[in-house]
């Protein structure tokens, strides 16, 4: 293993122009950069190794199931982790044995790493090779305060992140690794694992954090510096953003591909709120419920046209928007702007500002009921009007909803994740 302050390593474009330090610390610039390592009262150590690193798509992804998997005799192992990879077509799931990536349409079991100890995060990037493993569980495969960059064609970690306290969450971008901790983030570029940024943030239990996918710029979301605060960075355009998206404290948040629209939750989770990215203007607000609940995911479908939401009430909304994030107009999306509802409004919506804000709230299209008090995740489908529900009980439904007509949604399948690949 080799620090990163040594000579390029081979996967290193020699044309490539470094980040320059001058851009990073000037004074139009108003972040607070973390340049000297030295002065980071979390960071620790970094280091690659300096073989050959590439971001290969993996064949096990596309073509074959290859697995390292149990008997079939074996009890299922204990779920610690659950996430969906940038373009929603993977799951990663980590458990108190090692770490699964199965695909979603169709379900199947793509393979799996058993350590015979346990992994709390799995950061994919989209089907490439490379992933971000945190151990995590009763007997974790690596230190909870480290970020292990795993390649799946040689097998093995080729690279680490060391920090003074525990990794919250990890997420990639072809071009970046954030790591999140409780109260700060950090920003490395992929190829060197250099240091671009830091940010302080409210304490981030969660390791809430959401960075955009498209081909531009970064666009990247975190708690602000108090409850009920988001902050916005735009790395093309070198500005922050404050937003007060709530009263009481953020519990979950989204962003859509393009990181133009940001749809935020608060501890009370009966309301969220979709924010433009780029002014911090409120744009929409819809009603997920009267009473209190807890919100465990938001997630846009891909043309901005449907937000889902899950929560402990255990119910999974899909409400329509009425705004996007500026994709191009086709004659498919415009013939379903024609006939696709908006989120239904209470029939009292007429004496608005008379009545309390509840009774002109917009309110779900459509709806799936599961388990309550079961952690479930929520994503859209590749296919047309799907959502995909992931559950911490290793539970799996991919369902469809009626755009036109709303109402309760139809579960196409159902399957358990934690079972041996035998009985798939």
């Amino acid at each position: 293993m080799t620090t990163v302050s040594s000579p390029s390593p081979p996967w290193l474009n020699p044309d490539s122009t470094p980040a320059s330090d001058s851009a990073s610390t000037s004074p139009s610039h108003h972040r607070d950069r973390g340049d000297d390592a030295e002065s980071l009262d979390s960071f620790s150590s970094m280091t690659l190794n300096s073989e050959e690193f590439n971001l290969n798509p993996n064949p096990n992804l596309n073509n074959q199931t290859h697995t390292t998997s149990p008997s079939a005799t074996t009890p299922p192992p204990s779920l610690l982790h659950l996430s969906f990879n940038q373009d929603h077509a993977c799951f990663a799931v980590g458990t108190d044995r090692g770490f699964l990536i199965l695909n979603c349409d169709p379900f199947r079991e793509i393979f799996r790493r058993d350590f015979d100890r346990g992994v709390a995060v799995v950061e994919m990037l989209f089907r490439c090779n490379i992933l971000a493993l945190v151990g995590g569980g009763p007997d974790p495969q690596y230190p909870p305060n480290k970020v292990m960059i795993w390649d799946d064609h040689q097998g093995r970690c080729i690279g680490e992140l060391s920090f003074r306290s525990d990794v919250r969450s990890v997420r990639l971008r072809r071009d970046r690794i954030v790591v999140v901790l409780e109260q700060k983030i950090f920003v490395y570029n992929f190829v060197d694992l250099k240091l671009m940024h830091q940010i302080e943030t409210f304490a981030n239990p969660k390791g809430l954090c959401a960075v955009s996918q498209g081909a531009g710029s970064m666009v990247l979301v975190c708690p602000g510096l108090q409850k009920g605060q988001v902050r916005i960075e735009h790395y093309a355009s070198k500005r922050t953003k404050f937003v007060m998206a709530h009263d009481s404290r953020i519990a979950c948040f989204a962003l859509t591909q393009d990181g133009s629209l940001l749809a935020t939750a608060s501890s009370k989770g009966t309301l969220v709120r979709i924010f433009n990215t780029v002014d911090g203007t409120l744009r929409q607000e819809v009603r997920r419920g009267a009473d209190r609940a807890e919100i465990y995911s938001l997630a846009f479908s891909s043309n901005a046209e449907w937000l889902a939401v899950s929560s402990d009430k255990g119910t999974v909304h899909v409400f329509g928007l009425k705004v996007n994030s500026g994709v191009k107009d086709t004659p498919t999306r415009i013939a379903s702007n024609v006939t696709r509802p908006t989120s239904p409004s209470s029939s009292l919506s007429l004496f608005k500002g008379v009545l309390p804000k509840y009774f002109s709230s917009e309110w779900s299209v459509a709806q799936f009921r599961l388990v309550e008090g079961t952690q479930y995740i929520v994503a859209f489908g590749h296919q047309k009007n799907t959502v995909v529900i992931l559950g911490m009980d290793g539970s799996f439904y991919r369902c469809q909803f009626d755009p036109v007509n709303g109402g309760e949604m139809s579960q196409l399948e159902y399957h358990n994740c934690l079972k041996p690949p035998s009985v798939f």
